[in-house]
């Protein structure tokens, strides 16, 4: 009996011993379930998510102003216009290391004055070796996207300025409004055909270079998605163009700008057109923004980024779900009197300023964070 209560003793003894470890992994395996309203605070971004970005003006060097009117607001990514052709690294790297010292990475630079490359005239060939050479340039400071258009003509003569809540500058489209407009005689008119054989030629010479480089180049769709502008067809206005684009060179180089609001203005799933590109790794830059769509292809309206018909809490959910890593543009703020009594208002008519980024960048913000907590939960 002796023996037994002895046993019983000790063993008594180790239980009581390991009792605060035993509580403390309970603790903690009670805390891991916490919901995160209970305490575990907000996620943030990190490696696999989207990073919300905002365009900065690097022409005139970097400003701490400029560094700061993002930090400020929670933005640490930024894109811009890069310079004029050939790129090199001593013009990129003074950039870089400006918006590094204050906290923000420059993930995404657009490339333009190739026109040659894109009407397939004599002389592409020469363009065509400056943009290899600024790709180079590119990976060589460590910026990680090249976005670019390759439009036959742009159709910004179909936008006007609408007015929404509050007076609000709203932007709307419309093809009625320049579907029989002629020509330009720098630009002439290009077939469907002609434009694809004048982007094949330029993304077989270029993709290969980037691939080296480490860097991924991001093509815009066409937008607004008119057909025919001008009297020439446009490679980028379908999305039977998108997903051929990606199909020319294979590669995570050759890849698109995904825009949300374009998708739902041809009259397509945003989600659906995010899963297909992002499950293929092509989603190179994002362009986060809500359109009122009355007519695929004809006729809509740019306005709040909460009110249009695209459902983008299932859109960032698709893109965390996908994981996807680079810069998320809340694009074309909307014209405030805000902004509208601090100056000029820049970009689209009824387009606006910093307070129209900023609004954007909180619902991007908001849901990107929402988004997050249902997919760790």
């Amino acid at each position: 009996m002796s023996a037994i209560s002895r046993r019983s003793l000790i063993k008594g003894m180790a239980t009581t011993a390991l009792a605060p470890a035993l509580l403390q992994g309970s603790a903690s395996a009670q805390s891991e379930k916490r919901p995160w309203w209970l305490g575990d605070g907000m996620p943030q971004e990190s490696a696999g998510t989207p990073k919300i970005a905002l365009p900065v003006n690097l022409q005139g060097g970097v400003t701490e102003e400029a560094i700061r009117g993002l930090v400020e607001i929670g933005v640490y990514h930024a894109f811009s216009n890069g310079p004029a052709l050939p790129w090199s690294v001593s013009m990129l790297q003074p950039w870089v290391d400006k918006l590094k010292t204050g906290g923000i990475a420059l993930g995404n630079l657009m490339i333009g004055g190739f026109p040659n490359t894109i009407y397939g005239r004599p002389g592409r060939d020469e363009e065509i070796e400056k943009i290899r050479q600024s790709v180079q340039a590119a990976g060589q400071v460590g910026v990680p996207v090249v976005e670019y258009n390759f439009y036959a003509h742009r159709a910004i003569e179909g936008y006007f300025e609408e007015f929404g809540r509050g007076g609000a500058g709203l932007s709307g489209v419309d093809y009625d409004r320049m579907k029989d407009l002629p020509p330009l005689p720098d630009e002439g008119t290009h077939t469907l055909s002609e434009m694809w054989a004048n982007i094949t030629y330029f993304l077989k010479a270029v993709v290969p270079v980037a691939e080296k480089a480490n860097v991924r180049l991001a093509l815009h769709p066409n937008d607004p998605p008119f057909p025919l502008s001008r009297g020439s067809e446009q490679i980028m206005a379908r999305l039977d163009g998108w997903k051929h684009l990606i199909s020319i060179v294979d590669s995570p180089s050759n890849g698109i700008t995904f825009d949300c609001g374009v998708t739902k203005e041809l009259g397509e799933d945003p989600v659906e057109v995010c899963r297909y590109f992002g499950s293929r790794d092509r989603i190179n830059h994002m362009h986060y923004r809500n359109p009122h769509v009355m007519k695929p292809y004809v006729q809509y309206v740019e306005g709040f980024i909460d009110e249009g018909d695209v459902n983008m809490f299932a859109v960032m959910r698709e893109l965390v779900k996908q994981k996807y890593p680079r810069e998320l543009n809340p694009e074309h703020p909307r014209g405030l009197d805000y902004d509208r009594v601090r100056g000029p208002i820049k970009g689209y008519p009824g387009g606006g300023g910093y307070g129209g980024d900023l609004y954007d960048v909180a619902y991007a913000k908001a849901m990107l964070q929402a988004a997050l907590v249902v997919e760790r939960t």
